[in-house]
Order: C-alpha cells, then sequence, then structure tokens
C-alpha cells in the first residue's frame, strides 16, 4: 500500500533536492509540502500547507502522514539572533515531531549537523544536540538523524566563507581517512537519496548517519 509522506523544509539546500526524490518514487501515493509561501511546482502527488510553525497546532488534522522529512534549518547570520535561530532548529522541529507522532507517524527522518552536542561551548551545536535530544523521546516506530559535514551544493544565498570551505574539502575530501571519514563535505543531493533510502528500510529504533555513511549513498 502506498503511504503518504510530509516534508518541512522543501525550498531549503536538502529540501529541495528531495521533494523531487519523494514525488518520483512509488512509494508515495501522497506528498505534502508544510511551509510559509507556496512553491512553484505543480504534481498529481503534490499537496501543500502553507502555515505559520508557531501556529502549527491550528493545523494538526491536516498533517498526517507515514514518513515525515524534516530539513528545517536556518544559520545564525540568516537568523539574526540566538533566538530567532532556536526558534526555528530546535521549537519548530520539535514541535512538528510530537504533533506528528501524535498523529501517528511512523518514521521521522531529521536533518541535524556535524558536531550535534547538548553539551557543547558552541550554542549552533548545542542547539542541535537539544534537538535531537528531544526528538529522540517522540514516540516514532523509527527515527533517523542525518549529520552532514559541510554541504555541497548551488545555495540561493552566496556564502563566501562556505564556497571557500567546500572548496577546500572538495580537495581534502580524499585525504580524510579512518576516523576523519565523517568530516567529508557531502553534496546535498547525495543526502536526500540517503533521507529516501533509510525511508525505503522500513526498519525501527534510531539511527545516526554520519556523513561518511551518507556520501556511500550514490543511488536508491
Amino acid at each position: 500500500m502506498q503511504k503518504t509522506a510530509l516534508i518541512a523544509g522543501a525550498s531549503g539546500l536538502i529540501g529541495s533536492q528531495l521533494l523531487p526524490l519523494l514525488l518520483a518514487s512509488d512509494r508515495y501515493a501522497k506528498v505534502i509540502v508544510v511551509g510559509r509561501r507556496p512553491l512553484p511546482q505543480v504534481h498529481a502527488k503534490l499537496e501543500q500547507r502553507i502555515l505559520d510553525f508557531d501556529q502549527l497546532e491550528e493545523h494538526s488534522l491536516s498533517l498526517i502522514a507515514d514518513d515525515v522529512y524534516c530539513c528545517l534549518g536556518t544559520t545564525m547570520r540568516q537568523a539574526g539572533s540566538k533566538e530567532a535561530f532556536y526558534r526555528v532548529d530546535y521549537l519548530y522541529v520539535v514541535a512538528l515531531a510530537a504533533l506528528t507522532a501524535r498523529n501517528f507517524a511512523s518514521q521521522l527522518l531529521l536533518v541535524s549537523a556535524m558536531g550535534a552536542d547538548a553539551e557543547s561551548l558552541v550554542y549552533y551545536n548545542r542547539v542541535k544536540g537539544e534537538m535531537e535530544a528531544a526528538v529522540r523521546q517522540t514516540p516514532f516506530r523509527a527515527i533517523h538523524i542525518f549529520r552532514p559535514s559541510l554541504l555541497l551544493g548551488e545555495r540561493s544565498e552566496k556564502r563566501a566563507g562556505e564556497q571557500i570551505g567546500a572548496v577546500l574539502l572538495r580537495i581534502l575530501n580524499p585525504l580524510l581517512l579512518g576516523p576523519l571519514r565523517k568530516y567529508r563535505a557531502v553534496p546535498a543531493a547525495t543526502v536526500a537519496q540517503a533521507m529516501l533510502r533509510a525511508a525505503k528500510d522500513d526498519g525501527g529504533g534510531i539511527k545516526i548517519h554520519l556523513s561518511d555513511e551518507i556520501a556511500r549513498t550514490t543511488s536508491l
């Protein structure tokens, strides 16, 4: 029986790569996109829910799916403040996980970040770690947490530091061996492929996917 997918963050670097995969997959009869603005895509499977994440509970009855893909995330620079960053990367993510789990979703597939650690002295990593700890408490049958290193791909916003880092990591990737493999840069498209592949496995429990494992996913 075909399933329903729900994706949040479909306009972002990973989400924009993931949405076409979900629409093309014979696993899903319906794909629900949750966001603040409509996307230009038109597809027979696609249903868009335009909403404010601060009022997520008001839309509970329309957010029912089997597999939930969460690609929500921002940066301190984009958010403009620690409070705004926390709202997107912790509050919105945890609220979406709690609501969809309550609606009996089976799997959560979540993009986090390399270095996520609730005890970290780095604010970004600490928030990501706290978010992971919170979603681990939700009663999904399976939770897949993806922790990519630096993401490669075309961004709508050019970031000089990340562009330089991407070039350097492309050069250094072959030298990052053994325990250092998890620091390899990975294309956003590869992360998207790995997320759908994990959903298709239909396993159970909680699994962390690091960059080196994600990078080995070259086909579905």
